[in-house]
């Protein structure tokens, strides 16, 4: 028997983009994607039909019949999950099967209905973003895991043959795991949207904004993830200029929420990272709040 052969068929309940990534991700890996499940009562949406036409599964809608597999991952939205596991939960037989979520915030605990029912569950959160647009590759994508023993050593098969890195994650740490991704993500894109306010107010045209942005955004990016935060941070913190960081704070008084960013994000700086003058700079950001 090959390798593949015996590899268990997956379910992916909610093909949504993070659900159609994966898809695509575990049938280029070699796993059988037998079905993709979409919510009984509603007319099938035209991505999961091109979905299962492109990866050779089958649309099944839930509650209308058994999900046929070995595993099933679910990839709907957190306040979603526990109402598809309580639904699948009296549907069908799961001694013996391995069902996952991929919320990041969540535990596997989630899935209490199933477990309860004989089903090893685990959370397998990809730690990469979704937007709308060609879907992102997981190679080189940590995920973070954790639950049932026999559900995270399937995890950590398709993790590897995706390409990927299994992360082990405590139950209680699980919540801090998600909110160090949202600080990696879309709190770079609310930063990104406060330095477009203040680009706008120096006169900067919209459509010149990124074009910017761009060549230094990556070199700080790129300079992060060679050296780290204390190498790659420049600027007038390093340098001490108390006088340009007042400056800074005074002409952002026009746009108050932006100016609390500045005052935050120089708060941590002083803390944790290498910075000169520091209580003169204290003293600044304090007659500034």
């Amino acid at each position: 028997m090959c390798a593949a052969s015996r590899r268990p068929s997956i379910a992916v309940v909610g093909p949504g983009r993070l659900g159609s990534a994966l898809v695509r991700s575990l049938t280029g890996a070699g796993w059988r994607v037998a079905c993709v499940a979409v919510r009984a009562g509603r007319r099938v949406p035209a991505n999961a039909k091109r979905l299962a036409k492109e990866t050779g599964s089958e649309v099944i809608r839930l509650g209308e019949c058994e999900l046929p597999t070995e595993c099933v991952w679910i990839t709907v939205p957190d306040e979603a999950i526990s109402h598809i596991a309580e639904e699948l939960a009296g549907k069908q037989e799961w001694k013996g099967k391995k069902v996952f979520h991929c919320s990041g915030a969540l535990t596997s605990d989630v899935l209490w209905p199933l477990r309860d029912k004989g089903a090893k569950v685990a959370s397998v959160h990809p730690g990469m973003t979704f937007p709308k647009g060609p879907a992102p590759s997981l190679k080189g994508v940590p995920f973070g895991v954790e639950g049932d023993a026999a559900a995270l050593r399937l995890a950590r098969r398709i993790i590897t043959d995706l390409g990927g890195k299994a992360v082990a994650l405590s139950k209680e740490n699980k919540i801090l795991y998600h909110a160090f991704d949202a600080f990696a993500s879309p709190m770079v894109i609310a930063l990104m949207a406060a330095m477009e306010e203040v680009g706008a107010a120096a006169g900067i045209a919209k459509k010149d904004l990124r074009q910017m942005a761009g060549p230094l955004l990556r070199q700080t990016v790129e300079n992060y993830l060679r050296d780290g935060a204390d190498k790659a941070f420049t600027g007038p913190f390093v340098r001490g200029d108390a006088e340009v960081i007042r400056r800074h704070l005074e002409v952002l008084k026009r746009m108050q929420s932006t100016q609390r960013l500045y005052v935050a994000l120089a708060k941590i700086a002083v803390e944790r990272l290498p910075v000169r003058n520091k209580s003169k700079i204290r003293t600044t950001i304090r007659e500034a709040e």
